[in-house]
């Protein structure tokens, strides 16, 4: 009797198991997607700037500040790293085993930031110091952060340096610029206020919520608060701009300032895909 009597508890408990590796497996498999769609964004990104290279024959603004005079043949320069850039960013985009030549583009992205941006803001620049001048560094150097991050989304493998350590390197840098591009709506309201859609109302309202959120994901990315949430809900923020922001503007003015429109929606793509990535791996190996 007694047996019989824990027979329904039993299939209730195997019921509550099934439903609970259910839920599971469909978790798990919507945050390996995340993952897939956070690399693809980012490929894309890098390698539609390379792409861009071979257009223009020479390096967009995002990468190099200036070109140094003593340096020949800027333009096969500009074609071999573009060249780069495509095939980086396809691997990153399909491959399964991308780590080491993600970890590769990060340290080259930082070197530039370091070696361009760095020595140009600091040493050529004729303008006084402002965080304006610094857009392009800081892109730059989210996209080294991008790169780190991608690197410890795939498999540890032996290396000099762990995932765990990519992703705390890839967090901080991917932050900063999120910190004070946030700061920067607040200093440039006026300017900002003019990048939103004109069939929405409340330009400035907007500008402030942007930069708000810019802020505080930022703050949230780098202390690991609600890091998943915070990840996917700053994710879907950004792809949002790179659809109603971002491509009607390149649309609209493909050409001028050779192509930085066209260069905005790739750069926008890359960071949506940043965030998406960090929301899944931050939290899964609480880093």
């Amino acid at each position: 009797m007694r047996r019989l009597q824990k027979l329904p508890l039993l299939y209730i408990n195997s019921d509550v198991n099934k439903i609970s590796l259910i839920f599971f497996l469909r978790k798990t498999n919507c945050m390996q997607n995340l993952i897939r769609a956070g690399r693809a964004f980012y490929g894309i990104g890098i390698a539609g700037i390379g792409v861009q290279q071979f257009i223009y024959s020479e390096f967009r603004p995002v990468l190099l500040a200036y070109w140094p005079s003593w340096v020949p043949a800027p333009a096969i320069w500009a074609y071999t790293v573009g060249t780069i850039f495509i095939l980086t960013g396809a691997i990153i985009s399909l491959s399964k085993k991308a780590r080491i030549i993600s970890i590769l583009l990060g340290i080259f992205f930082f070197l530039l930031f370091l070696c361009s941006h760095v020595y140009y803001q600091l040493y050529l620049s004729p303008y006084d110091f402002h965080f304006g001048n610094w857009t392009n560094a800081l892109k730059e150097l989210a996209f080294s952060g991008g790169a780190f991050i991608m690197a410890a989304s795939f498999p540890e493998t032996r290396s000099f340096i762990s995932n765990r350590a990519l992703l705390i390197i890839g967090r901080i840098f991917f932050s900063i610029m999120l910190i004070i591009f946030g700061y920067d709506h607040f200093l440039y309201t006026k300017f900002v206020a003019t990048l939103v859609p004109g069939w929405i109302p409340g330009h400035t309202f907007w500008t402030y919520v942007g930069a708000v959120a810019l802020i505080g994901s930022g703050f949230c990315i780098l202390l690991k608060i609600q890091i998943r949430l915070v990840g996917i809900l700053l994710g879907v923020m950004l792809l949002i701009w790179f659809i109603i922001l971002h491509i009607p503007r390149a649309i609209a003015d493909p050409y001028s300032e050779k192509g930085n429109e066209i260069t905005s929606v790739f750069q926008a793509l890359a960071f949506s895909g940043i965030a998406f990535v960090i929301a899944v791996i931050a939290k899964a190996r609480k880093n």
